[in-house]
C-alpha cells in the first residue's frame, strides 16, 4: 500500500481548527489538540443552546403575560384558557408583546378572556 503524508490537506484542516479556536484561552487557541477538543465542546454548546434559547424566550413570554395578567386581577392559566374558549389564537411572543407595549390592546384581550371564561360556565 503507498505510503500518504496528508500535507496540505491536514495543514487546512488544522489551520481550520485553529481559526475557530481563535480568542480561546492560553494553548486552547494555540495548540491544535487542545483548540480540537475546545471547538468540538464549543460546538455542542452550541447546539443545546439553539434548543435552550427557545425554552428560555417561551419562558419570558408566559412571565411577562402573566404580570399583565395579574394586574388585571386574573391569573395566567385563566387567561390562556379564557383566550382558547372565545376563539382567540395568537402566540405567547405576540401576546407577551402586546402585554409589554400596548396596554389597550391587552385590556380589549383580557376582556375577551373573560367573556370566554363567562361563556363557557
Amino acid at each position: 500500500m503507498p505510503r500518504v503524508k496528508r500535507g496540505t490537506k491536514r495543514r487546512a484542516s488544522r489551520r481550520k481548527v485553529l481559526k475557530a479556536a481563535s480568542g480561546y484561552f492560553l494553548t486552547k487557541s494555540k495548540l491544535h489538540r487542545s483548540a480540537q477538543e475546545a471547538v468540538e465542546k464549543a460546538l455542542r454548546y452550541a447546539y443545546v443552546g439553539r434548543r435552550q434559547k427557545k425554552r428560555d424566550f417561551r419562558a419570558l413570554w408566559i412571565v411577562r403575560i402573566g404580570a399583565a395578567c395579574r394586574a388585571a386581577g386574573l391569573s395566567y392559566s385563566k387567561f390562556i384558557s379564557g383566550l382558547k374558549k372565545a376563539g382567540v389564537t395568537l402566540n405567547r411572543k405576540v401576546l407577551a408583546h402586546l402585554a409589554a407595549s400596548e396596554p389597550a390592546a391587552f385590556a380589549a384581550l383580557i376582556a375577551k378572556a373573560q367573556a370566554g371564561l363567562a361563556q363557557a360556565k
